[in-house]
């Protein structure tokens, strides 16, 4: 009993200088850390485009570091689905992405505004994507002045709703408009994105960071083709999108997200852009992708669109998502080490 006791004070020791050299700044914080994002929250795109001063936002945030050590870490900023945040989800890519060597953070841009699932699932106006893009650029801020991570070797990753943003994130016009100063993602992965913004092809449309999009071949939400004919628009306009994509076969939307089940149609997710075209952001006012040419952007054709489209399928598809999981690291790995 005596040598029990005596490793229990051993042990009590430790832990009470351990928390001294913490209020003293000697030893590093642990592997997880709260945060907070100093973010906006934005009405809708044009909002940004005006440099009009968002409404603040304070969105609660979780870093975590993997088991390795090291001096500094690469990191990926992770974006969930319109789901808003799910372990099941973006936790267990974020888990996988630490076993990997990154350092990773995620946050709920849904909950940190008060806004409920069901409330963004029937938006018309859809989900606030200006406010998400702005929460992602605030991540990058706040990871690129962290000691702890390599500051030029930060990704993004996201799905659905945080796979358009993660494409966003990489319009050069966004990045300036949202105050990111010099800095920018160094990769990003859209997985299943939701279709709705491209950017308009000119010199310097983007940042220069590498994409990737990840795409189902039975997603209806955005249809294979409707991805192609963005890229191919780009390429025919001497300017080409630097975005490779991987297209699963057999795959619906919202592959890894385990919760669904087999594939079903669910007509409330009402705001799906699976009918209209891309809009696309560049100098100048947003113009649209129609027959493979930038046209003006008509209100009332854009709204009818949405109407016609409401709704899409969704399924889980374990082996899909594996291989999904193993791309995206792979591509992490290539342009994050």
């Amino acid at each position: 009993m005596r040598g029990a006791a005596a490793r229990v004070l051993v042990v009590v020791a430790a832990a009470l200088a351990v928390g001294a050299a913490l209020a003293h700044g000697q030893v590093r914080a642990g592997p997880i850390e709260r945060v907070t994002l100093r973010s906006g929250s934005y009405i809708d795109f044009r909002q940004v485009f005006v440099r009009e001063a968002p409404a603040e936002a304070s969105v609660p945030a979780t870093l975590r570091f993997p088991d390795q050590p090291r001096d500094r870490y690469p990191a990926v900023v992770v974006v969930h689905t319109i789901s808003g945040f799910r372990e099941a989800n973006e936790g267990w890519l974020a888990a996988e992405l630490r076993r990997s060597g990154f350092a990773t953070l995620t946050y709920d841009s849904f909950s940190a505004r008060g806004l409920s699932q069901s409330a963004v699932v029937g938006s018309r106006a859809g989900p606030p994507l200006a406010s998400g893009v702005a929460d992602a650029f605030a991540a990058l801020r706040l990871l690129a002045g962290h000691p702890r991570i390599a500051a030029d070797r930060i990704g993004i990753v996201g799905f659905s709703f945080g796979g358009e943003v993660a494409h966003l994130t990489a319009f050069e016009t966004l990045r300036a408009a949202m105050g990111a100063g010099p800095a920018r993602f160094a990769a990003h992965v859209a997985t299943y994105p939701g279709g709705t913004y491209g950017a308009r092809a000119e010199a310097g449309a983007y940042t220069g960071a590498p994409i990737l999009m990840l795409l189902g071949e039975k997603d209806d939400n955005l249809p294979v083709a409707k991805a192609e004919g963005y890229l191919a628009y780009a390429i025919a306009a001497g300017h080409p999108a630097p975005i490779a994509t991987v297209v699963y076969p057999g795959a619906f939307h919202a592959w890894t997200a385990p919760t669904l089940g087999t594939p079903r149609f669910y007509p409330e997710y009402v705001a799906s852009p699976r009918k209209c075209p891309f809009i696309l952001f560049g100098r100048g006012a947003p113009t649209v992708l129609v027959d493979g040419r930038a046209q003006p952007l008509d209100p009332d054709a854009l709204a009818a669109c949405q109407a016609a489209g409401s709704g899409y399928s969704m399924g889980f598809d374990e082996t899909t998502r594996t291989k999904s999981t193993a791309d995206t690291v792979a591509f992490l790995q290539r342009h994050l080490r």
